[in-house]
């Protein structure tokens, strides 16, 4: 299966200089956790969450009238394509331990493809969205010892 059966092709972005609070009254009119940052040519800028709002912006006491996205978005991107296969972006949100995921077609932003995407599609298995999900909220080992 690919990703374009299953993403959500209805997405709606901000520019980068979107002030936070702006941001945030997008997010929560179209009921939405994330926003893809994008230039006037819809070409991928950053992304924001909803969570990167509250622990960059709100928890460091940031303006959130006049802090812009720009300031808080994530700059590199774990992106995907509307061809690729479910099973790779699966491997890709586990690898990077996202969910959620911009798609991409010759850089501009056609879609998002989410874990809840992932996990109410009929046509997928829910034994590999658990595991994507489990993978996802693994702890990053690498500092353990």
């Amino acid at each position: 299966m690919k990703v374009k059966e299953c993403m959500c092709n209805n997405v709606h972005s901000v520019l980068p200089n979107t002030t936070v609070c702006d941001c945030a009254r997008i997010m929560g009119e179209k009921h939405i956790g994330c926003v893809p940052v994008c230039n006037s040519n819809n070409e991928l800028l950053g992304f924001i969450t909803d969570r990167d709002l509250i622990l960059r912006a709100v928890a460091n006491n940031k303006n959130i009238n006049n802090t812009c996205v720009c300031d808080l978005m994530t700059s590199d991107v774990c992106c995907c394509n509307a061809d690729n296969d479910i099973k790779h972006v699966q491997n890709l949100m586990a690898e990077h331990q996202v969910r959620r995921i911009p798609v991409l077609e010759d850089g501009k932003v056609v879609g998002i493809l989410t874990l809840g995407d992932l996990a109410k599609h009929e046509n997928i298995d829910n034994n590999g969205v658990a595991a994507t999900f489990e993978n996802i909220c693994k702890c990053n080992d690498k500092n353990a010892e």
